[in-house]
């Protein structure tokens, strides 16, 4: 429900999703979903990425290269 709720207010500034890794993708998807649709999306989207931060054990930010000598 967490993710639920960051989503929603992640979706209602969309001048700054640019800003965001995901930003591209969450502009394109929001040409074809519901709001709502968009926001269970997103907040999965969030869900996946915080399950590989910890399975990793590695940073948000850590270079693509350090995540994959790590597998």
């Amino acid at each position: 429900m967490l993710f639920v709720q960051a989503a929603k207010v992640i979706l209602m500034r969309p001048l700054r999703w640019s800003v965001f890794s995901f930003g591209t993708w969450l502009t394109r998807a929001s040409e074809r979903m519901h709001r709502n649709k968009l926001a269970i999306a997103l907040a999965n989207e969030s869900a996946w990425i915080a399950w590989s931060i910890l399975r990793h054990k590695t940073a948000s930010d850590a270079p693509k290269e350090e995540i994959m000598a790590g597998v």
